[in-house]
């Protein structure tokens, strides 16, 4: 039997992208590292020596300790997940759980080390700053903030942006009053895990009625071969306020796997609006595995946007608690599963007060192998009455050896309830490219603007430069997609 054209571009597709993996070289741009000093004197492995030691690095308060020792206590009791992507392989004791790069934070980039200061120009974050793109930027390197910076405007009107650690010394009082009131230690193997070991991350004020116009921006850099990176983020949105956090994320490619088990959690207080947009872009030797939640009080919302391009595992499942009347959660994500990618993703709304509503619009795109897998949870209480929630998931394969898989999961209580589920799959045929050939597009820039399309929905979102981004980043995915 003959192959047909696009059969035959996709073993080809396929064969050199088992050269380009073995190779470890290819589409991915950010596979650079710099010297790692700092990292090779770091110790692998996970102890109570080492959560007390990195308590006292950062000298931190009593309460914190106790609260990181019970949590290293929390998981080591719990199993690890069964479900999802296959994690038996992790050996906690591989990595290296801190990593100091830099002595102090700076507040200018020529006052980072050298080496430091060229990865972060090399990826453009200090020319976002200069022309105004964002209204403040934290940027983390390893297990801890390098840089962080704020718009003096915003910061005269009471808006707080700092990292964690930092909030920790300056602001303890809102640490404490809000650490872990939305994933608390013990709901996972890995939020236990995070709050043990937890470095850097965001920390967000918003005060009552402030409105920040232009995103804040953090960027996640792991550099270090077998790191892992724990940060925390904690955003409060007060009532009336609004708030935009973006993050993007890269790491080198190394013969060894990295670990990112960060936690974010959001607080929505009454008609306040939090949006929290992620470009993850890391090589496909991290496991990537991330818990994120924001409890929503009444007539707030809360808007997630995610865009998944890297990693070699990818667990992430954004959710909201919509804790008061007319509260809104909305989940908006985008997943790229290429040779031996595993991104398991979706989103849970939890109803739980009434009139509430939730949207969940997940769109995957599985190549060369790749299996992507969308999982979901919308579950109604008895007192949502009035609630309304839709879930819309499409997946698209670009060849016949990727998968794509839908677990949708609905628990509802209560009968007055508006509720909508659909999902397609999708697969880009020989007469997609034939129609859009015959229009002067060649087959590689055909199979990208259907993949672009099949994601438009999610990137219109984005701000214009990280849309763009967005786009760029699964055009250089599809490299190879066909011969």
């Amino acid at each position: 039997m003959t192959q047909t054209r696009h059969e035959a571009a996709v073993a080809d597709a396929v064969r050199e992208q088992d050269e380009a993996i073995a190779s470890l070289s290819g589409a991915y741009e950010f596979g650079w590292h710099d010297s790692d000093e700092a990292g090779e004197r770091a110790r692998r492995g996970l102890d109570e020596s080492v959560v007390r030691s990195i308590s006292a690095a950062k000298h931190e308060p009593e309460w914190m300790l106790k609260r990181r020792l019970r949590a290293l206590k929390l998981f080591e009791r719990r199993p690890m997940p069964t479900w999802g992507a296959d994690l038996s392989g992790i050996n906690f004791d591989d990595f290296k759980y801190f990593v100091r790069a830099t002595d102090k934070q700076a507040k200018d980039w020529n006052e980072l080390p050298s080496d430091i200061k060229t990865t972060y120009d090399r990826l453009g974050i200090p020319e976002a700053e200069k022309e105004r793109l964002v209204a403040g930027v934290a940027a983390q390197y390893e297990s801890e903030v390098v840089y962080n910076s704020i718009r003096d405007d915003l910061a005269a009107q009471g808006v707080i942006f700092v990292d964690t650690d930092t909030a920790l010394r300056e602001h303890e009082d809102l640490v404490k009053e809000y650490f872990g009131t939305v994933i608390p230690a013990g709901d996972n193997k890995f939020a236990s895990l995070n709050t043990a070991v937890w470095s850097g991350g965001s920390f967000v004020y918003v005060p009552k009625n402030v409105h920040v116009e232009i995103p804040l921006q953090a960027y996640f850099r792991i550099n270090t071969q077998a790191m892992g990176q724990f940060e925390r983020t904690l955003i409060i949105c007060d009532e009336g306020s609004s708030v935009h956090y973006v993050e993007g994320c890269t790491a080198p490619i190394y013969s060894e796997d990295s670990l990112h088990a960060a936690i974010v959690e959001i607080v929505v207080k009454k008609n306040a609006h939090c949006r929290y947009t992620t470009v993850q872009n890391w090589s496909n030797n991290v496991l990537n595995l991330v818990t994120q939640r924001a409890a929503v009080e009444e007539g707030g919302a809360m808007e997630w946007v995610d865009g998944n391009i890297g990693s070699r595992i990818n667990m992430k499942y954004p959710s909201c608690m919509l804790l008061g009347e007319h509260a809104h959660g909305q989940a908006l994500s985008a997943a790229f599963a290429g040779p031996g990618q595993h991104q398991d993703t979706g989103a849970k709304m939890y109803h739980m007060a009434p009139n509430t509503t939730s949207s969940i619009v997940s769109k995957s795109i599985s190549r060369g192998g790749g299996r992507s897998a969308y999982r979901g949870l919308v579950e109604i209480s008895e007192d949502a009455h009035g609630s309304k929630s839709n879930t819309v998931c499409d997946a698209l394969l670009v060849d016949d050896i990727s998968r794509t898989d839908t677990y949708p999961y609905v628990d509802v209580r209560t009968d007055d309830v508006e509720m909508g589920h659909e999902a397609t799959v999708t697969k880009v045929s020989e007469d997609q490219l034939f129609y859009l050939e015959q229009r002067g597009l060649s087959e590689q820039e055909a199979m990208g603007m259907i993949v672009r399309g099949f994601v438009e929905p999610i990137a219109r979102e984005l701000p214009m430069e990280y849309a763009l981004e967005l786009n760029r980043l699964i055009d250089l995915q599809m490299e190879g997609s066909v011969g």
